[in-house]
């Protein structure tokens, strides 16, 4: 799990507007630092399936709101990508 510090840096990084926590940026932000922070944890887990599950349902989480996004506002998705070094 994200520590309270990295999560709110990573909401101030991702807002668009003062008290915004929730738009499909932030939420995707979020998810991506999770999932960083699972695929490190499998290099030295590597026989944790349950928590490979658990990637997985974030990994498709990320993917939907990401579609929707990329729907909404494409130029939004294009710099939430490079940000974040996801591939299309």
């Amino acid at each position: 799990m994200l520590e309270t510090s990295e999560s709110t840096q990573i909401i101030k990084k991702f807002q668009t507007h003062e008290s915004d926590t929730a738009s499909p940026q932030v939420q995707v932000a979020l998810l991506t630092a999770r999932v960083n922070h699972l695929t490190s944890h499998f290099q030295t887990h590597v026989k944790d399936h349950h928590s490979r599950r658990g990637l997985l349902k974030i990994v498709g989480r990320r993917r939907r709101l990401l579609d929707y996004l990329h729907r909404e506002n494409p130029d939004a998705y294009l710099k939430l990508i490079a940000d974040l070094n996801i591939r299309k």
